[in-house]
Protein backbone atom coordinates (compact mmCIF):
# COMPACT_ATOMS: atom_id res chain seq x y z
CA UNK A 1 0.00 0.00 0.00
CA UNK A 2 1.25 3.49 -0.83
CA UNK A 3 2.56 5.59 2.03
CA UNK A 4 2.03 8.81 0.10
CA UNK A 5 -0.66 10.83 1.93
CA UNK A 6 -2.00 12.19 -1.36
CA UNK A 7 -2.43 8.66 -2.72
CA UNK A 8 -4.57 7.81 0.31
CA UNK A 9 -6.74 10.89 -0.21
CA UNK A 10 -5.38 12.49 2.97
CA UNK A 11 -2.84 15.24 3.57
CA UNK A 12 0.36 15.09 5.53
CA UNK A 13 -0.26 18.04 7.84
CA UNK A 14 -3.75 17.09 9.09
CA UNK A 15 -5.13 14.30 11.30
CA UNK A 16 -5.99 11.19 9.27
CA UNK A 17 -8.83 10.17 11.65
CA UNK A 18 -10.84 13.38 11.25
CA UNK A 19 -14.64 13.26 10.85
CA UNK A 20 -14.20 14.41 7.24
CA UNK A 21 -12.98 10.95 6.26
CA UNK A 22 -15.82 9.20 8.06
CA UNK A 23 -18.75 11.44 7.14
CA UNK A 24 -18.03 12.65 3.61
CA UNK A 25 -17.84 10.66 0.37
CA UNK A 26 -14.28 10.35 -0.91
CA UNK A 27 -14.79 12.71 -3.92
CA UNK A 28 -15.52 15.53 -1.43
CA UNK A 29 -12.38 15.00 0.65
CA UNK A 30 -10.19 17.36 -1.41
CA UNK A 31 -12.70 20.19 -1.00
CA UNK A 32 -12.92 19.62 2.76
CA UNK A 33 -9.13 19.75 2.81
CA UNK A 34 -9.08 22.98 0.78
CA UNK A 35 -11.45 24.53 3.32
CA UNK A 36 -9.45 22.98 6.19
CA UNK A 37 -12.55 21.35 7.67
CA UNK A 38 -10.19 18.60 8.80
CA UNK A 39 -8.23 21.22 10.78
CA UNK A 40 -10.71 23.17 12.92
CA UNK A 41 -8.01 25.14 14.73
CA UNK A 42 -8.01 27.75 11.95
CA UNK A 43 -11.67 28.71 12.14
CA UNK A 44 -11.49 28.55 15.94
CA UNK A 45 -8.66 31.11 16.02
CA UNK A 46 -10.57 33.28 13.53
CA UNK A 47 -13.74 32.96 15.60
CA UNK A 48 -12.39 33.82 19.07
CA UNK A 49 -11.77 37.56 18.45
CA UNK A 50 -15.35 37.74 17.09
CA UNK A 51 -16.66 36.03 20.22
CA UNK A 52 -14.50 38.18 22.51
CA UNK A 53 -15.84 41.33 20.90
CA UNK A 54 -19.45 40.13 20.96
CA UNK A 55 -19.19 39.21 24.64
CA UNK A 56 -17.38 42.43 25.55
CA UNK A 57 -20.03 44.46 23.73
CA UNK A 58 -22.86 42.46 25.30
CA UNK A 59 -21.40 43.11 28.76
CA UNK A 60 -21.18 46.83 27.99
CA UNK A 61 -24.75 46.81 26.65
CA UNK A 62 -25.93 45.09 29.82
CA UNK A 63 -24.33 47.87 31.83
CA UNK A 64 -26.38 50.35 29.81
CA UNK A 65 -29.57 48.31 30.20
CA UNK A 66 -29.70 47.41 26.49
CA UNK A 67 -28.71 43.73 26.56
CA UNK A 68 -30.66 41.18 24.52
CA UNK A 69 -29.88 37.49 25.06
CA UNK A 70 -31.45 36.48 21.75
CA UNK A 71 -29.39 39.07 19.87
CA UNK A 72 -26.19 37.94 21.61
CA UNK A 73 -26.81 34.26 20.80
CA UNK A 74 -27.70 35.12 17.20
CA UNK A 75 -24.46 37.06 16.81
CA UNK A 76 -22.44 34.11 18.15
CA UNK A 77 -24.14 31.71 15.73
CA UNK A 78 -23.53 34.03 12.79
CA UNK A 79 -19.89 34.56 13.75
CA UNK A 80 -19.38 30.81 14.03
CA UNK A 81 -20.84 30.13 10.58
CA UNK A 82 -18.99 33.10 9.12
CA UNK A 83 -15.68 32.00 10.61
CA UNK A 84 -15.97 28.52 9.11
CA UNK A 85 -17.05 29.84 5.70
CA UNK A 86 -14.54 32.67 5.41
CA UNK A 87 -11.67 30.68 6.83
CA UNK A 88 -12.40 28.04 4.19
CA UNK A 89 -12.60 30.62 1.41
CA UNK A 90 -9.42 32.28 2.64
CA UNK A 91 -7.51 29.01 2.80
CA UNK A 92 -8.66 28.07 -0.71
CA UNK A 93 -7.52 31.48 -1.96
CA UNK A 94 -4.22 31.11 -0.14
CA UNK A 95 -3.66 27.66 -1.69
CA UNK A 96 -4.34 29.07 -5.16
CA UNK A 97 -1.77 31.81 -4.61
CA UNK A 98 0.77 29.46 -3.01
CA UNK A 99 0.28 26.58 -5.45
CA UNK A 100 3.91 26.57 -6.61
CA UNK A 101 5.32 27.14 -3.12
CA UNK A 102 3.26 24.31 -1.64
CA UNK A 103 4.75 21.94 -4.19
CA UNK A 104 8.23 22.69 -2.78
CA UNK A 105 7.40 22.25 0.93
CA UNK A 106 7.27 18.70 2.30
CA UNK A 107 4.46 19.46 4.76
CA UNK A 108 2.14 20.93 2.10
CA UNK A 109 3.00 18.88 -1.00
CA UNK A 110 0.12 16.44 -0.43
CA UNK A 111 -2.57 19.16 -0.33
CA UNK A 112 -5.30 18.97 -3.01
CA UNK A 113 -3.89 21.52 -5.47
CA UNK A 114 -0.18 20.54 -5.52
CA UNK A 115 -1.11 16.85 -5.54
CA UNK A 116 -3.43 17.40 -8.51
CA UNK A 117 -6.59 16.07 -6.86
CA UNK A 118 -8.35 19.40 -7.51
CA UNK A 119 -7.91 21.67 -10.51
CA UNK A 120 -7.43 25.41 -10.18
CA UNK A 121 -10.84 26.01 -11.78
CA UNK A 122 -12.55 23.67 -9.31
CA UNK A 123 -10.77 25.42 -6.42
CA UNK A 124 -11.89 28.85 -7.67
CA UNK A 125 -15.51 27.74 -7.94
CA UNK A 126 -15.38 26.25 -4.44
CA UNK A 127 -13.81 29.45 -3.09
CA UNK A 128 -16.62 31.52 -4.62
CA UNK A 129 -19.29 29.29 -3.07
CA UNK A 130 -17.72 29.66 0.38
CA UNK A 131 -17.43 33.42 -0.07
CA UNK A 132 -21.11 33.59 -0.99
CA UNK A 133 -21.96 31.71 2.20
CA UNK A 134 -19.90 34.24 4.14
CA UNK A 135 -21.69 37.10 2.37
CA UNK A 136 -25.06 35.62 3.27
CA UNK A 137 -23.99 35.66 6.93
CA UNK A 138 -22.59 39.19 6.71
CA UNK A 139 -25.85 40.55 5.30
CA UNK A 140 -27.62 39.58 8.54
CA UNK A 141 -25.76 42.34 10.40
CA UNK A 142 -26.22 46.12 10.43
CA UNK A 143 -24.86 48.38 7.69
CA UNK A 144 -21.72 49.36 9.60
CA UNK A 145 -20.84 45.72 10.17
CA UNK A 146 -21.44 44.94 6.51
CA UNK A 147 -19.11 47.75 5.45
CA UNK A 148 -16.43 46.61 7.90
CA UNK A 149 -16.76 43.00 6.78
CA UNK A 150 -16.30 43.92 3.12
CA UNK A 151 -13.35 46.18 3.97
CA UNK A 152 -11.58 43.29 5.74
CA UNK A 153 -11.19 41.58 2.35
CA UNK A 154 -8.34 44.01 1.66
CA UNK A 155 -6.25 42.32 4.34
CA UNK A 156 -7.37 38.86 3.23
CA UNK A 157 -6.23 39.63 -0.32
CA UNK A 158 -2.82 40.95 0.74
CA UNK A 159 -1.85 38.25 3.23
CA UNK A 160 -0.83 35.41 0.84
CA UNK A 161 1.64 37.75 -0.88
CA UNK A 162 3.16 39.12 2.35
CA UNK A 163 5.64 36.27 2.73
CA UNK A 164 7.18 37.41 -0.56
CA UNK A 165 7.97 40.98 0.46
CA UNK A 166 8.33 41.11 4.27
CA UNK A 167 9.72 39.16 7.21
CA UNK A 168 6.44 39.92 8.99
CA UNK A 169 3.70 38.10 7.05
CA UNK A 170 2.27 37.14 10.45
CA UNK A 171 1.43 40.82 10.97
CA UNK A 172 -0.74 40.78 7.84
CA UNK A 173 -2.34 37.55 9.00
CA UNK A 174 -3.12 39.32 12.28
CA UNK A 175 -4.78 42.21 10.43
CA UNK A 176 -7.11 39.75 8.70
CA UNK A 177 -7.63 37.14 11.43
CA UNK A 178 -8.29 39.68 14.19
CA UNK A 179 -10.88 41.77 12.37
CA UNK A 180 -13.69 40.11 14.28
CA UNK A 181 -12.55 42.02 17.37
CA UNK A 182 -14.08 45.08 15.73
CA UNK A 183 -17.02 43.28 14.12
CA UNK A 184 -18.58 42.01 17.35
CA UNK A 185 -18.74 45.49 18.84
CA UNK A 186 -20.07 47.00 15.60
CA UNK A 187 -22.78 44.34 15.42
CA UNK A 188 -24.01 45.30 18.90
CA UNK A 189 -23.65 49.09 18.82
CA UNK A 190 -23.61 49.96 15.10
CA UNK A 191 -20.17 51.55 15.37
CA UNK A 192 -16.68 51.10 16.75
CA UNK A 193 -15.18 52.36 20.01
CA UNK A 194 -11.81 52.56 21.70
CA UNK A 195 -12.42 49.27 23.52
CA UNK A 196 -12.94 47.37 20.25
CA UNK A 197 -9.95 48.99 18.53
CA UNK A 198 -7.67 48.09 21.45
CA UNK A 199 -9.12 44.57 21.45
CA UNK A 200 -8.25 44.36 17.73
CA UNK A 201 -4.66 45.40 18.43
CA UNK A 202 -4.43 42.80 21.20
CA UNK A 203 -5.65 40.08 18.86
CA UNK A 204 -3.08 41.11 16.24
CA UNK A 205 -0.22 40.74 18.73
CA UNK A 206 -1.63 37.37 19.84
CA UNK A 207 -1.89 36.19 16.23
CA UNK A 208 1.69 37.16 15.39
CA UNK A 209 2.85 35.22 18.45
CA UNK A 210 0.99 31.98 17.85
CA UNK A 211 1.60 31.97 14.08
CA UNK A 212 5.32 32.51 14.67
CA UNK A 213 5.33 29.29 16.70
CA UNK A 214 3.45 27.59 13.86
CA UNK A 215 5.93 28.91 11.27
CA UNK A 216 8.87 27.21 12.98
CA UNK A 217 7.59 23.94 11.46
CA UNK A 218 8.52 25.19 7.97
CA UNK A 219 11.55 27.34 8.71
CA UNK A 220 14.07 25.16 6.86
CA UNK A 221 11.87 24.67 3.80
CA UNK A 222 11.02 28.39 3.79
CA UNK A 223 14.72 29.27 3.77
CA UNK A 224 15.37 26.97 0.82
CA UNK A 225 12.62 28.46 -1.36
CA UNK A 226 12.97 32.06 -0.18
CA UNK A 227 9.72 32.40 1.75
CA UNK A 228 9.95 34.93 4.58
CA UNK A 229 8.43 34.69 8.08
CA UNK A 230 8.85 35.89 11.64
CA UNK A 231 10.24 32.44 12.46
CA UNK A 232 13.12 33.09 10.05
CA UNK A 233 13.40 36.68 11.31
CA UNK A 234 13.61 35.67 14.99
CA UNK A 235 15.94 32.74 14.26
CA UNK A 236 17.23 30.79 17.23
CA UNK A 237 16.10 33.38 19.79
CA UNK A 238 12.32 33.73 19.52
CA UNK A 239 11.63 33.97 23.25
CA UNK A 240 12.28 37.72 23.72
CA UNK A 241 10.06 38.45 20.73
CA UNK A 242 7.32 36.12 21.93
CA UNK A 243 7.43 37.55 25.44
CA UNK A 244 7.02 41.00 23.89
CA UNK A 245 4.16 39.95 21.60
CA UNK A 246 2.21 37.94 24.15
CA UNK A 247 2.93 40.54 26.83
CA UNK A 248 1.58 43.26 24.56
CA UNK A 249 -1.50 41.16 23.82
CA UNK A 250 -2.24 40.74 27.53
CA UNK A 251 -1.72 44.44 28.30
CA UNK A 252 -3.98 45.49 25.43
CA UNK A 253 -6.66 43.00 26.48
CA UNK A 254 -6.46 44.48 29.97
CA UNK A 255 -6.88 48.00 28.58
CA UNK A 256 -9.80 46.90 26.41
CA UNK A 257 -11.54 45.39 29.44
CA UNK A 258 -11.01 48.61 31.40
CA UNK A 259 -12.33 50.79 28.56
CA UNK A 260 -15.46 48.65 28.21
CA UNK A 261 -16.11 48.38 31.94
CA UNK A 262 -15.78 44.59 32.13
CA UNK A 263 -16.39 42.89 35.46
CA UNK A 264 -13.80 41.42 37.84
CA UNK A 265 -14.18 37.83 36.61
CA UNK A 266 -13.01 38.92 33.14
CA UNK A 267 -9.72 40.05 34.65
CA UNK A 268 -9.35 36.76 36.51
CA UNK A 269 -9.80 34.92 33.22
CA UNK A 270 -7.19 37.16 31.64
CA UNK A 271 -4.70 36.16 34.34
CA UNK A 272 -5.30 32.48 33.50
CA UNK A 273 -4.91 33.20 29.79
CA UNK A 274 -1.66 35.09 30.44
CA UNK A 275 -0.22 32.13 32.34
CA UNK A 276 -1.16 29.84 29.44
CA UNK A 277 0.50 32.15 26.92
CA UNK A 278 3.75 32.45 28.80
CA UNK A 279 3.79 28.70 29.44
CA UNK A 280 4.01 28.25 25.67
CA UNK A 281 7.12 30.39 25.53
CA UNK A 282 8.83 28.64 28.44
CA UNK A 283 8.42 25.12 27.05
CA UNK A 284 8.87 25.95 23.35
CA UNK A 285 11.38 23.83 21.44
CA UNK A 286 11.66 25.39 17.98
CA UNK A 287 13.38 22.26 16.66
CA UNK A 288 10.42 20.02 17.51
CA UNK A 289 7.82 20.51 14.76
CA UNK A 290 5.25 18.37 16.55
CA UNK A 291 5.50 20.46 19.70
CA UNK A 292 5.28 23.70 17.72
CA UNK A 293 2.03 22.49 16.18
CA UNK A 294 0.66 21.41 19.56
CA UNK A 295 1.50 24.77 21.17
CA UNK A 296 -0.06 26.60 18.24
CA UNK A 297 -3.30 24.62 18.69
CA UNK A 298 -3.18 25.29 22.44
CA UNK A 299 -4.10 28.89 21.65
CA UNK A 300 -7.68 27.88 20.96
CA UNK A 301 -7.95 27.02 24.65
CA UNK A 302 -6.53 30.46 25.46
CA UNK A 303 -9.23 32.02 23.30
CA UNK A 304 -11.90 29.95 25.01
CA UNK A 305 -10.72 31.03 28.48
CA UNK A 306 -10.93 34.73 27.55
CA UNK A 307 -14.39 34.27 26.03
CA UNK A 308 -15.68 32.22 28.97
CA UNK A 309 -14.49 34.84 31.45
CA UNK A 310 -16.25 37.60 29.51
CA UNK A 311 -19.44 35.55 29.45
CA UNK A 312 -19.13 35.00 33.20
CA UNK A 313 -18.71 38.74 33.68
CA UNK A 314 -21.88 39.28 31.64
CA UNK A 315 -23.82 36.67 33.61
CA UNK A 316 -22.84 38.23 36.94
CA UNK A 317 -23.89 41.65 35.69
CA UNK A 318 -27.32 40.30 34.78
CA UNK A 319 -27.91 38.68 38.19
Amino acid sequence: MSTNPADSGRVRDAPSNNWVYRALPRPLWPYAQLARWDRPIGWQLLMWPCFWSAALAADAAAGLGNFSLSRFVLHLILFFIGAVAMRGAGCTYNDLIDHDIDMEVARTRSRPLPSGRVSRLQAKIFMALQALAGLAVLLQFNSVSIFLGVFSLVFVAIYPFAKRFTDWPQFFLGLAFSWGAIMGWAAEFGGIAAASVVLYLAAIAWTIGYDTIYAYQDREDDALIGVRSTARRFGERPRPWLFGLYGLAVLLLLLSFILSGAGLVAYLGLVVAAVMLFYQILVLDIHDAGQCLALFKFNSTVGLIVFASLCASLALRLL
